[in-house]
């Protein structure tokens, strides 16, 4: 389109020049400065203020041949429109007023001629502004698309990396929660599997109701590992079954006591609906707590008080144990993934958890919790 432009001005041109050649030598100096108008917008998007100097320069000279306007020296406004649709409004100015200047030195010598006027003077001065004008409009329109286009890639890369935080979110969720139901059902699993073995020719009543257990224990882990797949997988059967809550609670601690470990469960205040993922919370911080008493505590440990206290604005929920000291040692190890797991839910919701041993031998974990949900 360029080459069309700069040929077709050219060859248009053509015709004018012997208007104002007297001879051939002016002829040839109004063939070569036209040329030299023409050629260069070739190279407009390169160098485009270079283009706009050369195109200047040769219509000054173009004066030396007494030549004021030919109607190649609309190659200007191609010119002037160029920059103004690639530099900042007070650079591309500057070319359009030096424009302006090259035309009111061009014509204002020749006002008294027939094919000029101040009237067509003044058209001449309006249509390189409004030519100057209208690039710099498409420029700014052209910076405003561009920052749309930024932003909406900007917000589609906010989108991707809000979508990845959130994978690593729930990674991290379904890892916890397979970590305590696989820790503390396996070891309810292996303490009454070793009990039942010892009592299975002496008492194999105590044996068989043991090994009951055993089964009934590793039915309710199969169904809640069934629920967090089906997390991962919607068609998985059971994937919409509900999560364990403080209703549980009182299944937990009897699985417990069942396993041979004396825990005693304690509810006081007022009693009121949580958020599902508050009690989910509570049952979780409850069931790492009795699991890690029942690793860590040692066969010394004589009772282990798990109570949930409600409050106006909170609800308390603490397990402590009289087991041996060691056991605060090993929950708060390097190893201790279910204290991290635990510190995470109770921080999730607002909640604070504190883990320590107790002046008179054992150790306790105690998790406080809004009642409505908060953000960690």
């Amino acid at each position: 389109m360029d080459l069309l432009v700069a040929v077709g001005v050219f060859l248009y041109n053509l015709p004018i020049i012997p208007i104002y050649a007297d001879d051939a030598a002016t002829a040839i100096g109004l063939l070569v400065t036209s040329a030299a108008l023409c050629v260069p917008h070739l190279l407009r998007r390169r160098y485009p203020l270079l283009v706009l100097g050369v195109m200047l320069t040769a219509a000054f000279l173009q004066l030396l041949f007494n030549a004021p306007v030919l109607a190649v020296d609309a190659m200007l406004l191609f010119a002037v429109y160029n920059i103004a649709t690639l530099y900042l409004w007070w650079i591309s100015l500057t070319g359009a007023l030096l424009t302006v200047g090259w035309l009111l030195v061009a014509v204002i010598p020749h006002l008294g001629d027939a094919f000029l006027n101040v009237g067509q003077l003044g058209v001449l001065v309006v249509v390189t502004l409004w030519v100057w004008t209208w690039g710099t409009l498409v420029r700014v329109r052209r910076q405003y698309i561009a920052g749309l286009r930024e932003r909406a890639e900007q917000a589609e890369r906010e989108r991707e990396t809000n979508a990845r935080i959130a994978v690593a979110d729930e990674r991290a969720r379904i890892a916890r929660e397979i970590h305590d139901i696989v820790s503390h059902s396996l070891s309810v699993v292996v303490v009454m599997s070793d009990g039942a073995a010892t009592k299975v020719d002496a008492e194999p009543e105590q044996a068989k109701t043991a090994m009951l257990r055993v089964r009934d224990t590793g039915r309710t882990a199969l169904a809640e590992m069934r629920r967090m797949l089906g997390v991962l997988r919607d068609d998985e059967p059971g994937s919409h079954a509900p999560q364990p809550g403080l209703d549980q609670l009182d299944a937990l601690v009897e699985q417990s006591r069942a396993a041979g470990m004396p825990v005693a469960l304690t509810v006081s205040g007022e009693s009121s609906p949580l958020s599902q993922g508050v009690e989910l919370t509570v049952y979780r911080v409850v069931q790492e707590a009795l699991t890690n008493v029942r690793k860590h505590a040692g066969p010394a440990v004589r009772r282990v008080d798990v109570t949930l206290m409600y409050r106006p604005d909170e609800v308390e929920v603490r397990v402590a144990d009289d087991g041996a000291g060691s056991a605060g040692d090993a929950l708060s190890g390097p190893g201790g993934h279910g204290l991290v797991g635990m510190r995470e839910r109770v921080a999730a919701h607002g909640g604070t958890l504190t883990t320590s041993p107790r002046t008179d031998g054992g150790f306790e974990v105690v998790a406080v919790l809004p009642r409505e949900e908060g953000t960690g």
